[in-house]
């Protein structure tokens, strides 16, 4: 991956940014998206949206959420601590023991998530998961009175985690899901944005909002867009690591390319062109199957108005919703190339009508 992408890729995944608290990252996002077009803009919802060759048909949309699971400050006690409620689907046991960051009246606080040591534990209670409202933050201070001055309820938190490279092209990020989905479809806009006058479609990369919730920026953006294409980016399981049953869940790999869904939820004409690009261009790709809604914008975005023709293209990720998810930096360029690649081989909309 080029240093400047990279450099990008860890500017957004580091911003704090969970759902209806977006900001942090949108700012990153929109900030790169102005090197790449003059239209840029943002709706009601907070979703974010570049756009190239406007006016031009089919429009397509590229989707990925910027949007990352959080926790919000719920309630200040007497002695100064914390009580926090989760914003997205979270394993109760990721928590404990986390250092976070918190939004702050005045900037950034940085806290503890704490809880009853084991040796104070009773022998029943070992053997189940601390509950969320059991746990508590510690911001370092005694009284109710010194946490109101940093901090304010209904404040937002995050894991204090930040990108890291491993080995090769192995990099992990809190919140892979789905900042890299927002990154990968403004990045595959900036690959066109040197031939937009021979394209014959529009194209509308947007940075939706508040997916963890309910797929609700996905919704809104495509409601007020009206594709005629829409392809979702997200992350997808990768089961090459223990404990993954590949019977149930298929053989998705890191750095073996952008995982392409088949299903009901996905138009048989965008599946077919997705893989037709992809073998000629010669990009490593996979298959997953999904016979029912994806969980993902892809979801929403197929049944806005009278239809979108969609697709989704995923990234493999390993320990998905926890501070420390993996991804293949591989497989990223690779999807940037699928989809601009894609988009040079649209046509016209009555391409994408299925069972004809």
């Amino acid at each position: 991956m080029k240093k400047d992408r990279e450099k990008f890729l860890r500017e957004i995944v580091d911003a704090m940014s969970p759902s209806g608290y977006e900001e942090d990252a949108v700012s990153v996002w929109r900030r790169r998206a102005k090197k790449y077009t003059n239209v840029v803009k943002g709706d009601l919802h907070g979703n974010s949206i570049a756009i190239l060759n406007e006016g031009k048909r089919p429009r397509i949309m590229f989707a990925g959420h910027i949007d990352e699971i959080g926790l919000q400050i719920t309630y200040i006690d007497e002695n100064g601590y914390l009580r926090f409620a989760p914003i997205g689907g979270w394993d109760a046991q990721i928590p404990q023991g986390q250092r976070v960051i918190i939004k702050g009246k005045k900037g950034f606080i940085k806290g503890v998530i704490g809880k009853k040591p084991i040796h104070l534990l009773q022998p029943q209670e070992r053997d189940k998961v601390t509950s969320m409202e059991s746990m508590h933050i510690d911001i370092g201070v005694s009284s109710k009175k010194e946490a109101e001055k940093l901090v304010e309820i209904g404040a937002p938190a995050v894991i204090d985690y930040y990108y890291e490279r491993l080995q090769g092209k192995m990099a992990v990020a809190r919140g892979f899901d789905n900042r890299v989905g927002a990154f990968i479809v403004l990045e595959a806009l900036g690959e066109l944005k040197n031939e937009a006058e021979k394209l014959n479609a529009s194209l509308y990369a947007v940075a939706t909002v508040q997916e963890e919730i309910g797929l609700r920026g996905a919704r809104t953006s495509a409601f007020g867009i009206d594709p005629d294409i829409g392809i979702a980016v997200d992350v997808t399981f990768a089961t090459d690591y223990p404990g993954m049953d590949k019977n149930r869940f298929g053989d998705i790999q890191l750095g073996k390319g952008p995982v392409i869904a088949r299903g009901p939820n996905i138009n048989p004409k965008v599946f077919e062109l997705l893989v037709k690009t992809a073998e000629e261009e010669k990009i490593p790709y996979q298959v997953e199957a999904i016979p029912r809604g994806t969980g993902t914008d892809a979801n929403a975005i197929q049944v806005t108005r009278a239809g979108v023709a969609t697709g989704l293209v995923s990234i493999p990720n390993r320990y998905m919703h926890t501070p420390c998810e993996m991804v293949n930096l591989d497989d990223l360029d690779n999807i940037i190339k699928l989809l601009a690649a894609f988009v040079r081989r649209v046509k016209k909309v009555e391409d994408f009508f299925p069972f004809q």
